[in-house]
């Protein structure tokens, strides 16, 4: 996914550093060509030869290496890169780089590029939340720099707090996003919502559906690879939210209408995935229920309709994409939710088909709107929601 692209991997001297090994290998199995630059500091915790082996070329430690090929190395390595990444960054280079010092290898290449640049913090909790590390990293920011926020857990120093360098994976899929998608979405903006609701009978127990939220989190991350400005509204699910999306937690269906009707207005694609609730609890016990001989009945009372409303107050730049899923009569009741609730597309699935129902890692849809029927093949559900996109950007 990353053949032909060039990144500077830039490594300062912080224990995180063995963890950019790991990011180095993942680029490199993605056919990205890694040139690793490295700060005195850093060298004493990793060797430059792990990056070496990892990469195949030179790790650039020295800005006066005389084994240089009749080129300025620093410049020539700046004007390859398509993407610099400082990972881990310390607060010492943050400093360097936010006020233009250029003393070694790094900062020379660094201030000698023009590609887009992020960097992934990682120092000691109050050392990130030091003001001067603050406004050095506003500074960065103002200067079109990306910042990755650190993680928040056990550091090396022993405290328990923010400023963890961010998982390898994470900053795999920023550079993927940056890389390796073209961005024809940029300047739109999305919403999509993912996931299940919960309408609880009690303080322990709710009402829900086997929804994992994969292919709501899948649009979503399709569409912020692709340059989009995402909102992802998302039920309770068990996975990682796609690096760049602003998440809104919605844990009932009622949540969910509050938190959908908050930024619809100002979307320019609306794509609802989740599954939500269309009864809760009538009433909620403030405590347990207890068992007891003999049934219970349980009365329940529809939810609010958000994808009706979204269709009722809709703008006329809105492109609106529902899903339904069914297990009989696929076509017809799709067809009549399109037409019922006002909708540019609709995106259907068969709960009994195999590799289409709930929690599965394909997906298999029909996407109908007015005038056509597009049947899809089973896919990844990330394949799928590629293939989604590009139908509702050839009709808006």
């Amino acid at each position: 996914m990353l053949k032909g692209k060039h990144l500077l991997l830039c490594i300062s001297g912080s224990i995180a550093a063995y963890k950019s090994a790991a990011l180095c290998s993942a680029l490199v199995k993605q056919g990205c060509i890694v040139d690793v630059l490295m700060t005195s500091n850093a060298t004493r915790f990793v060797s430059p030869l792990t990056f070496e082996t990892l990469t195949g070329s030179k790790t650039h430690t020295d800005t006066f290496d005389r084994n240089f090929r009749f080129n300025v190395e620093h410049i020539s390595l700046a004007q390859k890169a398509d993407l610099i990444l400082v990972a881990p960054a310390t607060a010492n280079l943050i400093a360097k780089l936010a006020h233009g010092i250029a003393d070694d290898m790094v900062t020379t290449t660094i201030l000698a590029a023009t590609c887009k640049k992020i960097l992934a913090p990682a120092m000691n909790t109050q050392m990130y939340l030091n003001k001067i590390t603050q406004k050095n990293l506003k500074e960065l920011i103002s200067l079109d720099w990306e910042i990755v926020t650190p993680g928040t857990g056990l550091l090396a120093c022993g405290d328990l707090g923010i400023g963890k360098m961010p998982e390898p994976e994470l900053l795999m899929e920023v550079v993927l996003q940056e890389l390796a998608y073209s961005k024809d979405m940029t300047g739109l903006k999305v919403l999509v919502t993912a996931g299940p609701t919960r309408e609880f009978i009690d303080p322990v127990r709710f009402i829900t559906n086997p929804s994992s939220g994969k292919m709501g989190y899948a649009i979503a991350r399709a569409a912020v690879q692709r340059g989009a400005e995402v909102t992802l509204v998302t039920g309770n699910t068990n996975i990682a939210p796609p690096a760049r999306v602003t998440v809104i937690p919605a844990d009932s269906a009622e949540d969910m209408f509050q938190a959908v009707t908050s930024v619809s207005e100002h979307q320019d694609i609306i794509i609802k995935a989740a599954a939500v609730a269309d009864y809760r609890p009538l009433d909620t016990a403030p405590e347990k229920v207890k068992k007891s001989e003999g049934d219970l009945s349980l009365a329940l009372t529809r939810t609010k309709d958000i994808l009706k409303h979204l269709g009722e107050h809709r703008t006329d730049k809105q492109f609106l994409c529902g899903f339904s899923m069914e297990t009989e009569h696929l076509i017809e009741n799709s067809r009549r939710k399109l037409e019922g609730k006002h909708l540019d597309m609709i995106a259907a699935n068969n709960l009994k088909e195999e590799d289409a129902g709930f929690g599965t890692d394909t997906n298999h849809l029909i996407l109908i709107t007015k005038d056509e029927e597009i049947d899809l093949p089973v896919l990844s559900k990330e394949a799928v929601a590629h293939r989604l996109l590009d139908e509702i950007l050839k009709r808006r």
